[in-house]
């Protein structure tokens, strides 16, 4: 497995930890101090910010989990790949969506997200 690869894995398992507590540890391992998020729903620096941003997801989005549908597209320290939101055994994602990582020794320093399918 890829380092990259096993990046998005790692910040799928992120977004798919309900327990605040472990998302939080998970959170310290796998982006930078000062890491940056943005999507069109928001933008957030830090640990705090993006545990925040992602505890407001999943209430929205309460039973559902992230999946990593392809391997990620990866050159220097950038990668994109694609990502589904849905619920588990669920044929259709609910939302699709489009990540651009920026990779610093192992460790998330900037995503640039993108709404492909949202529902309603």
């Amino acid at each position: 497995m890829s380092d990259i690869q096993r990046v998005a894995e790692q910040y799928l398992a992120v977004w798919n930890e309900t327990d605040a507590e472990k998302r939080r540890a998970l959170i310290a391992e796998v982006f930078t101090e000062d890491a940056a998020y943005t999507d069109p729903l928001g933008a957030v620096t830090g640990h705090d910010g993006v545990d925040g941003f992602i505890a407001g997801a999943q209430a929205q989005f309460a039973g559902l989990t992230f999946s990593l549908p392809a391997a990620p597209d990866a050159h220097h320290d950038i990668a994109r790949f694609q990502w589904y939101l849905g619920a588990p055994g669920a044929d259709e994602p609910l939302a699709i969506g489009f990540d651009v990582i920026t990779v610093e020794e192992g460790r998330i320093k900037q995503v640039l997200g993108f709404l492909d399918k949202m529902p309603g």
